[in-house]
């Protein structure tokens, strides 16, 4: 090798054999020629050629000098940058070159000659590619770690290479460039920042998108290099996550995606980094948590994640930022949910109670997204969510917001249509989702019209699709109907009689535009518009709409017939939608809502005969029943129901032999409700049989008749309807079945008196005048002297208030069926010529009083005379739907009747309001029996005041509704207008039993709860100023007197007293009560005398105690099933929902009633304010409830003995019972409680307990009060048994995991409950003496702290705490930065000796610790 130099020095150059001297007086062409021989020679030689080594020394060195480096022609260049390559292979392990700068302009020139790799079509490539090769198997590039500018030469390499990177490179290229590159990083001393940016920029998403194989390669790169490129990245994340340093690098504000990148590389490369992320997950800065939280959700998401096994503490706190205040980093966190549930089942059950938090969460779209996070997952595999999860969705489809509602009501729509329909994952699956149809159903009872047509639209497109064949969608549609429960088969028989009112509206309309114009035509027409509008979605733009389309079916007479066919009964699904199309083309744009409604209407017309067949089949047992889940019976029975709900709709559909064959089958079954139907269906659409089917005739009448005298007393009801409403003949056909029962009856055998009685009773009742005598004749001599006065049979001694039907005895059945008999043939009479009316309401008044044993012996059971009481209630309700009796009924009669609302049994105050509700819902009873619901203030039991309210605020609605659309009854405002209704409820509780010492401030107390009870809802709208209005009213009764005892001044006090407590209700509960009253009040004759001008009553007539039990308040309007529609949960708890982030009104912008919530005062049944969606369970502590005074029947309730003051008492006890029932199949949804809750358990109605209801205990009565021995009472219903418990009890939702910090939400807090006890003030006085005794601890430890630190040096530090690291490589000043970062001043503070760990720490000022202890 000495030789070789010394050859070097002559300087003389020696080329290979063929090849003359090269230099720059050669042509360019003969140049390249050379330099080919010489990359020839080079090539060929290898490392142990010392003699060749020698000989060409000088050449090499020639070939690095300037002229060669630097020539202009890139063939030249590149046949250099070959020798050179060579050279180092040749001369490894040292190069001939030992000048520094030579090394470096040959290697960067290396570089430059390596971006000819990017054309792969060049002719020179495989020269490229062998450079490449040369240099990567040699690591050629070692050489320049001694180089002070190794780094730039590095960094240049790895961009070119990076740069020249394409998808027409094969692997090897790929290869050869990693090789090169990863010797730098695994065999160098450093990896620069500069030279790590070069790599981890083709990781960033903008780069990786323009350049695939970049990204790749620096991939791969990472991979082979991950152990010793792992602290330089870790180096990197800490600058610029812990220490804030972002100037470090260009890549700063990329490190989030950087991070992503690096994990989905290897996860090997973030040991390290990952607990940084969870310091960076509390971080003040709500845009830097939210990054970090869209970070993490991707790789706890990514598919084959395992970071949440590996890395717990950061899995718990990523899960801690659902909580989070900021709201996008909540939504962030929720729009994860769905990929872990998808791709991570094993942390659904992580997911679920931070998912349910979120599903009531006050922002809507945070909502939303909970649903669709559930719903995506669960349509691509229902194992991948548990049942909690999707009662989150079912709870949202009675959220606030519509949009939230929509897509949780779709969700479930499109689960159900894929694992219950089309059965993608068996039977089982099947079972677990199989509640979906009935809730979807549910939620037709919503108010709202958009509700109302979605639920329309999922029924046509997911529980019976339209698009399966015929047979399939009646089968569908058959064991669909079979499977509901009884609320959802409610609610699809609404669906279908809205769709057909629907139908026969527009059919009205068009009947209308057919009229001749006149002065009412365009009234009609307008009214006619306003009730189509209610049944479109978005009123207000439907209006227009309907308006428009009125004026052009006006016109055009060819869009008119159309639309006649789309309405007609016998219209197809093909006919509708070209009818639907033509219309759409006239730019009608509210088309489409009216198309879906009738749509449906005409769904199963088509494929009616399908249907029947379905049910034959059920029928002859051929049909796969059992298969479906469906018994046979269940099957028949749930199909003739089914058609029986169609024939009201359809009954044209009905009108052939096979048909009719079909339910005179079915009438020969056993099964009492399958004839039933089938009876049911006859009457419905077989008023053209006798004409049409003659031979149907002849086989039907003798089995009608039969059921008439023999079947169940509904099957003798609905034959005997049948017979009136399908033959011509009735008359003769009644004869024959009226006389031979007539004369068969007999008190010996009840059981078969039943079914007689019903069809006499029916038979009263259609034919009052064709059995005019007789009837008058069974009616006093039978039914009231034989049956009603006689108590034959002994009853069951037992303490149960009610029983099942099946378990009344016979008699009571034949005594109900009696005075059902003697109602119908009153109704059927409509006159009260004879006195017949009033000698009925005398027999129904007495047996309310004598508590329904009407013969006063003790015979009669309890329950009996239960079901005796709502018979003669139910009765005086019937009769007072018809004028002529209403008249006659006197007030005390009405008083009577309406404390059946407060009976002593359950079943009774259920039944009894259930039939007020349908008969004033139906404006058939007048105005004064609304008032009723006011007593129901009294009631024990939660729910029955929950559908007292609900009962008032519908009827309320449905009266204002109906005098907006019919402008033209102002004449009969006084029976309409809800405000009216205040009259009849004062004198109701002027006259109420309970009410007895006038001055008593608990019986005030009462009468205020009642008052407000029905006023609150009044008063919620300020209508026309109606609190006005309300106001004049109550100071014109001031001024009259008690109608029904003038003369009496006790009555009169009374009346006066509660007028003072209304008014005081209407002035502190409103702020327009001063304005002046738009028109006089009218107030009822019967119940007021004349209105005296001459007499001015302004005394005060209220003692001064009750002032302080009026508290000033706006009543606000909520609705009646809370904010999120969340019905009651059980019997004694009320659902509302508190929230400190929103606090808004509980009416949806979608849902139109509302009622008003409960008083303040009266915290039993209060409606808090609450934010949309925080799920609370609140109660009362003076929720404990009370026993009643005693009620004593009629005038005896008005007697004043000697000056002193009787409290009468009830006579029968109001039964312990609460509702079991479940709170969806509450009044919420609309009568589903009648038949169910007559079944309850027998506990419901044992003894009650004597005690107060709703208010604290009131002291004993004085001695002088003692209760009066007259006509036996009623006496008021106690409490369940144990309700009291129940009510005392609170939820409260756990702390999450770091709710200190100040990124947490902050958790709702429930209501202040009791009084704090002495006990809690000794805790509080304990407490503060042991805080104070701690803090002087920590004070001294710190003193301790701050003298150590007074000793120790000032110089730059490192200071590792729990495992971590932090560099300090600034003065002493980033000390305290660094640590105020960490935050980790608080260990230092409450762990003593953590200063003396930092024993090369500069110590601190007093004014820099404490200020850090201060933040």
């Amino acid at each position: 090798m000495a030789h070789s130099k010394n050859r070097a020095t002559d300087g003389k150059i020696t080329y290979p054999p063929g090849v003359k001297e090269i230099s720059d007086k050669i042509s360019k062409e003969e140049m390249v020629r050379r330099l080919k021989m010489v990359v020839k020679t080079f090539m060929d030689m290898d490392q142990d050629s010392e003699e060749e080594k020698e000989l060409y020394l000088n050449l090499a060195l020639h070939l690095a000098s300037d002229f060669f480096l630097k020539h202009p022609d890139k063939d030249v260049r590149l046949l250099v940058a070959c020798c050179l390559a060579d050279i180092f292979r040749i001369y490894a392990p040292e190069a001939p070159y030992t000048s520094p700068d030579k090394l470096k302009d040959i290697f960067m020139f290396i570089t430059r000659q390596l971006k000819g790799l990017e054309d792969t079509k060049s002719a020179q490539f495989n020269r490229y590619f062998y450079l490449l090769e040369n240099i990567a198997w040699v690591k050629s590039y070692n050489i320049c770690f001694e180089l002070e500018d190794s780094n730039e030469i590095f960094t240049q390499l790895y961009r070119t290479l990076f740069q020249v990177i394409n998808n027409g490179h094969n692997q090897k290229v790929h290869m050869h460039m990693v090789d090169l590159m990863s010797s730098i990083v695994c065999e160098g001393d450093s990896v620069s920042q500069e030279l790590l940016d070069t790599v981890l920029v083709n990781l960033v998403p903008a780069h990786k998108n323009l350049n695939k194989q970049a990204y790749d390669l620096a991939k791969a790169l990472l991979k082979r290099t991950a152990q010793a490129i792992e602290p330089y990245i870790t180096n990197f994340f800490n600058q610029v996550l812990m220490l804030g340093k972002t100037s470090v690098s260009d890549l700063s504000e990329h490190v989030f995606d950087l991070i992503l990148e690096l994990y989905n590389i290897d996860s090997h490369l973030l040991l390290s980094v990952l607990p940084q992320l969870e310091f960076k997950l509390k971080s003040n800065d709500n845009d830097e948590r939210l990054q970090v939280v869209k970070l993490l959700a991707k790789m706890f998401g990514a598919k084959d994640s395992e970071l949440a096994s590996q890395n717990k503490p950061l899995w718990q706190c990523y899960l801690g930022r659902f909580n989070d205040i900021h709201v996008p980093v909540r939504l962030e966190c929720v729009k994860f949910a769905s990929h872990c549930l998808m791709n991570h089942p094993d942390l659904a059950k992580d997911l679920t109670e931070y998912l349910k938090v979120r599903s009531h969460d006050p922002e809507e779209a945070i909502r939303h997204d909970v649903i669709v996070s559930i719903v995506t997952a669960s349509k691509k595999d229902l194992s991948l969510v548990n049942d909690h999860l999707l009662n989150f969705v079912k709870e949202r489809t009675l959220d606030k917001r519509w949009r939230v509602r929509k897509e949780a009501m779709m969700g479930l729509a499109q689960i159900y249509k894929k694992y219950a329909l089309q059965a993608e994952a068996g039977k089982e699956a099947a079972k677990q989702i199989s509640w979906i149809k009935d809730k979807l159903l549910h939620i037709y009872y919503q108010n709202s019209i958009d509700d109302r047509l979605l639920v329309e639209r999922i029924f046509a497109q997911y529980l019976v699709p339209h698009n399966l064949e015929t047979t399939e969608r009646m089968k569908c549609l058959y064991y669909l109907y079979a499977t509901l429960d009884g609320n959802a088969v409610k609610a699809l028989n609404e669906m279908w009689k809205c769709q057909n009112m629907l139908r026969h509206n527009v059919k009205d309309l068009l009947d209308l535009i057919k009229q001749p114009k006149s002065d009412s035509y365009n009234k009609a027409v307008f009214s006619k518009v306003m009730v189509i509008t209610r049944n479109l979605p978005d009123p207000g733009k439907t209006q227009d709409f309907v308006k428009k389309l009125a004026q052009v079916l006006e016109e055009d007479e060819k869009i008119r017939k159309q639309l006649e066919t789309l309405v007609s009964p016998s219209c197809s699904c093909k006919q509708a939608e070209v009818c639907v199309v033509s219309t759409v083309s006239l730019h009608l744009d509210s088309a489409c809502s009216y198309r879906h409604r009738i749509h449906q209407s005409h769904s199963f017309i088509s494929f009616f005969s399908a249907l029947i067949k379905q049910v034959n089949k059920s029928i002859e047992g051929t049909a796969d029943d059992e298969d479906e889940g469906v018994p046979t019976e269940q099957a028949i029975r749930a199909g003739l129901e089914l058609l029986k709900v169609l024939s009201f709709t359809h009954p044209v559909s009905f009108h052939s032999a096979e048909t009719f064959e079909s339910l005179l089958g079915c009438l020969k079954m056993d099964d009492e409700k399958v004839a039933e139907a089938a009876l049911q269906i006859f009457k419905n659409t077989g008023n053209k049989l006798e004409e049409s089917f003659p031979h149907i005739k002849s086989v039907l009448l003798p089995v009608l008749q039969h059921k008439a005298k023999k079947g169940s007393p509904r099957q003798a009801k609905y034959a005997i309807h049948c017979i009136h409403a399908m033959f011509s003949n009735r008359d003769t056909h009644f004869a024959q079945i009226f006389e031979p029962l007539h004369k068969s009856l007999d008190t010996d055998n009840m059981e078969q008196l039943i079914t007689p009685l019903t069809t006499l009773g029916h038979l009263a009742m259609l034919a009052p005048e064709q059995f005019a005598a007789p009837l008058k004749s069974l009616v006093a001599n039978f039914i009231v002297k034989d049956l009603l006065m006689n108590d034959r049979i002994p009853g069951k001694k037992t303490t149960k208030l009610w029983v099942p039907d099946d378990e009344v005895s016979p008699e009571t059945l034949a005594k109900i069926q009696g005075l059902k008999l003697m109602v119908r043939w009153l109704l059927g009479v409509k006159n009260n010529q004879s006195k017949s009316g009033n000698s009925t309401l005398r027999m129904l008044t007495a047996i309310l009083s004598s508590d329904g044993d009407l013969t006063e012996q003790g015979k009669i059971g309890k329950p009996d005379m239960s079901r005796l009481r709502l018979a003669a209630g139910c009765a005086i309700l019937r009769l007072s739907q018809e004028p002529c009796y209403h008249e006659i009924i006197t007030l005390e009669q009405y008083q009577l009747c309406a404390l059946v609302i407060n009976d002593e049994c359950y079943q009774v105050r259920q039944a009894f309001a259930q039939k007020l509700h349908k008969g004033l819902c139906r404006l058939r009873l007048p105005l004064e029996y609304l008032a009723v619901f006011t007593l129901c203030a009294k009631d024990p039991v939660k729910e029955r005041r929950a559908h007292a309210r609900q009962c008032l605020v519908k009827n309320i609605n449905l009266r204002r509704e109906y005098l907006k659309q019919h402008a033209a009854v102002s004449e009969k405002l006084i029976s309409l207008l809800p405000e009216y209704v205040v009259p009849y409820a004062i004198h109701l509780l002027v006259h109420d039993p309970d009410y007895v010492k006038v001055q008593d401030i608990e019986q005030l107390k009462d009468i205020k709860e009642a008052l407000w009870f029905v006023l609150e809802i009044l008063m919620a709208k300020n209508e026309n100023n109606s609190h006005a209005f309300i106001r004049k009213m109550v100071e014109n009764i001031k001024q009259t007197k008690d109608g029904q005892c003038p003369d009496d001044p006790k009555i009169n006090e009374k009346l006066y007293t509660v007028c003072d407590v209304a008014m005081n209700i209407v002035i502190s509960k409103s702020t327009t009560y001063s304005l002046e009253s738009p028109k006089d009040p009218v107030l009822p004759a019967r119940y007021f005398t004349q209105l005296d001008k001459n007499f001015s009553n302004t005394k005060n007539y209220l003692p001064p105690e009750m002032k302080s039990f009026f508290t000033p308040g706006k009543p606000k309007a909520a609705n009646v099933l809370g904010a999120v529609n969340k019905p009651l949960s059980a019997t004694g708890k009320l659902q509302t929902k508190l929230s400190r982030m929103e606090t808004i009104s509980n009416a949806s912008s979608n849902s139109n009633p509302s009622s008003p919530g409960r008083s303040k005062g009266r915290l039993d049944s209060a409606d808090v304010d609450h934010s949309e969606n925080e799920d609370i369970s609140m109660k009362s502590p003076s929720e404990t409830e009370k026993p009643s005074r005693g009620r004593k029947r009629g005038a005896a309730a008005n007697q004043d003995d000697k000056g002193q003051e009787s409290k009468p008492k009830r006579g029968r006890k109001k039964a312990a019972n609460t509702s079991t029932d479940d709170a969806e199949d509450q009044w919420g949804e609309d009568s589903s409680m009648a038949e169910a809750s007559m079944e309850t358990e027998d506990e419901q109605n044992s003894p009650p307990k004597r005690g107060r209801r709703g208010r604290p205990p009131k002291s004993a009565a004085s001695k002088d009060e003692t209760p009066s021995k007259g006509r036996r009472g009623r006496r008021k219903t106690a409490p369940p048994a144990d309700e009291e418990n129940e009510e005392e009890q609170e939820e409260e939702e756990d702390d999450e995991d770091d709710a200190g910090s100040e990124n947490m939400e902050v958790k709702p807090k429930g209501r202040r409950g009791r009084k704090p006890s002495s006990l809690f003030y000794l805790f509080v006085i304990v407490s503060f003496l042991f805080l104070t005794l701690l803090i002087c601890v920590i004070l001294v430890r710190i003193w301790l702290c701050m003298c150590k630190c007074a000793s120790a040096d000032k110089r730059n530090t490192g200071l590792m705490i729990n495992s971590r690291i932090c560099y300090i490589s600034q003065p002493s000043i980033d000390f305290y930065q660094c640590l105020k970062r960490r935050r980790w001043y608080r260990a230092l503070v409450f762990n003593i000796g953590c200063w003396e760990t930092i024993e090369d720490s500069p110590p601190p000022s007093k004014s820099v610790f404490f200020s850090l202890l201060n933040q």
